[in-house]
C-alpha cells in the first residue's frame, strides 16, 4: 500500500476556507510558519492568479514564499490582500 503526502492546499476549496486557514495560522504560528501558510493558500487559489492580483511576477511569488525566502512585509501584505484577506491588529 502506498501513501501520498497530505497537501492541505487541495482542501482549501473556497475563499472562506483560505480566510479561516490564514486566520488560524496567524493566531497560532511563528512568522515563518505563517509565511508557509500564505504559500499554501496561494497554491490553493492559484499562483498565477495570486501573482497577478498582488502585482508581482509568478517567479517572484514563488521566490518570496520558498522555504528559504525572506519576503518583505509589503509583499506579504499584497499577497494576503490578493487572497481576499486583510491584516488587522485587535
Amino acid at each position: 500500500m502506498s501513501t501520498k503526502p497530505f497537501d492541505i492546499a487541495a482542501h482549501l476549496e473556497t475563499d472562506e476556507d483560505i480566510r479561516q486557514f490564514l486566520k488560524e495560522s496567524a493566531a497560532t504560528s511563528t512568522t515563518s510558519e505563517f509565511i508557509h501558510a500564505v504559500g499554501i493558500a496561494a497554491r490553493a487559489k492559484g499562483m498565477t492568479t495570486v501573482a497577478k492580483q498582488a502585482g508581482v511576477t509568478r517567479a517572484s511569488l514563488y521566490k518570496s514564499l520558498a522555504d528559504d525566502g525572506k519576503p518583505q512585509f509589503e509583499t506579504i501584505h499584497k499577497i494576503v490582500v490578493a487572497l481576499g484577506c486583510s491584516l488587522a491588529i485587535h
